[in-house]
């Protein structure tokens, strides 16, 4: 899509935004969620990318939500895809899924647990689809060079890298904003995942924690050390999200957070 292509070739002016749920709960609140955050990105000039996850494979507990099924996810998102003319971007999590779920979406995402799964990156690099890796948690963002030549010497060169801060003790992450230069210097874009950055993981209860009060505050900082794209996972009701409910951004605060962003992206340029 031409979206795509401006976005990998850094031709926004804007900073993008990939945004959704972190998974698909069901047709309706997708698809609404979908509409406000184009919405919202219409209104403003930013370019947008629909995300949400069709399964969850990486969750604290055995107990955890998982998703609706496969083939009914995936079909939720080819649905928002169709009727909102957005590009696509879900998660996979082995090679077998690479070409599945590229059926669909536009961009293949990599999770930061596997972003080192050569034969994953390989798999998803063959789709022809464009590659999100997100910086493993345990990763410098030097050494996510590696996993990008992976993807290019498979003959993809459509590859971003996402920034979704550091292990910081047992339970915490921190984010060093002097790795964007670092990944922008293999030549991709880099994003700023400014809600899983804020995740507590690995909590007693099963159930991963987070500092969404913080969202705003990654944010600014992101767009003003010039990170190329944001990604956020927002929901209209996070206590009731069905995953990482707990670094949520709440819908309604969408619009005003990107406003201001809006504004600190401009007295940069």
């Amino acid at each position: 899509m031409a979206l795509i292509e401006r976005i990998l070739s850094g031709g926004n002016g804007n900073f993008f935004l990939i945004a959704g749920p972190c998974v698909v709960e069901g047709e309706e609140i997708t698809l609404r969620i979908a509409r406000e955050i184009k919405a919202v990105c219409e209104e403003l000039e930013i370019p947008f990318c629909f995300k949400a996850s069709y399964r969850k494979a990486n969750r604290s507990s055995l107990r955890s939500f998982t998703g609706i099924g496969d083939e009914a996810a995936l079909g939720v998102l080819r649905t928002v895809k169709e009727e909102l003319d957005v590009p696509i971007v879900t998660d996979i999590h082995t090679n077998e899924e690479a070409a599945w779920a590229a059926q669909v979406a536009d961009i293949l995402q990599i999770p930061a647990f596997l972003c080192r799964q050569t034969e994953l990156l390989v798999a998803a690099a063959k789709t022809g689809r464009a590659i999100n890796i997100k910086k493993g948690q345990f990763m410098s963002p030097e050494a996510m060079g590696n996993a990008v030549e992976k993807v290019r010497e498979a003959g993809n060169p459509n590859v971003m890298l996402t920034e979704r801060g550091t292990t910081f003790g047992y339970q915490d992450l921190i984010v060093d904003f002097r790795g964007v230069k670092a990944m922008q210097a293999f030549g991709c874009p880099a994003v700023l995942d400014c809600t899983h950055s804020l995740q507590q993981p690995n909590q007693p209860s099963g159930v991963t924690g987070g500092r969404p009060d913080l969202i705003e505050t990654i944010a600014r900082a992101g767009v003003a050390v010039g990170f190329d794209g944001l990604f956020m996972e927002t929901h209209p009701e996070p206590a009731k999200a069905l995953s990482d409910g707990a670094n949520m951004l709440p819908l309604s605060e969408l619009r005003p957070l990107l406003t201001k962003l809006i504004r600190i992206r401009r007295a940069i340029l």
